[in-house]
């Protein structure tokens, strides 16, 4: 179990060219583009409150390609939470996430205790290779959570990020630092040991 440390580590894993970039800069920066660059790996911070103390979300973007075998198991080793990102128009790229999901249980021992969510990207396009149903067979077999989002139209990325955070039952977690409460998210506070994302 990783030990409790001031960071909350996420790992996003997926094929090259499903979007795993524009999903988290989407997210952390709110911005798009549309030119493919490669990434061998990029770690984002942001600033969240962390069981009433300020600790920094660590979202660590991998490389797409398999090259990278040991830094693959290090991101696992050190992750505390997984996004597994697929393409909606590419049923090899869900095939490619097997791999990564049984290198995970190997690693962790389990992911009954680990956040992890399946994420079918580019939802907005219409030359659509995995069914919604196809993919929500994987997560139940997989025993993670599910979701479709688009980076370029913003549709479900802060979604996903919440939703994440909200399958961590260890700590209580949310972006929010300053103490101020919307009344949605005190509705949603009374789940105990849930996180918020703002």
């Amino acid at each position: 179990m990783p030990e409790q440390s001031n960071d909350y580590r996420v790992v996003v894993f997926g094929a090259g060219g499903v979007g795993k970039s524009s999903l988290v800069l989407r997210f952390v920066k709110g911005t798009f583009r549309d030119t493919y660059i490669p990434t061998i790996e990029d770690t984002y911070r942001q600033v969240i409150s962390c069981d009433k103390s300020v600790c920094t979300l660590q979202i660590t973007d991998t490389t797409g390609s398999h090259q990278f075998p040991a830094m693959q198991r290090l991101s696992i080793s050190k992750g505390h939470a997984f996004i597994l990102v697929y393409s909606i128009t590419s049923k090899q790229s869900l095939e490619e996430l097997g791999p990564i999901y049984k290198l995970i249980v190997q690693i962790k021992g389990s992911v009954e205790d680990i956040p992890v969510m399946l994420v079918g990207n580019k939802c907005d396009e219409t030359q659509r290779e995995v069914d919604t149903r196809e993919a929500q067979a994987v997560a139940q077999e997989w025993k993670c959570a599910f979701m479709e989002t688009s980076a370029k139209m913003n549709y479900n990325v802060k979604e996903l990020f919440q939703e994440l955070l909200t399958l961590e039952t260890r700590r209580n977690m949310s972006l929010n630092i300053d103490g101020k409460r919307s009344s949605k998210q005190k509705r949603t506070d009374r789940v105990k040991g849930k996180c918020i994302l703002m």
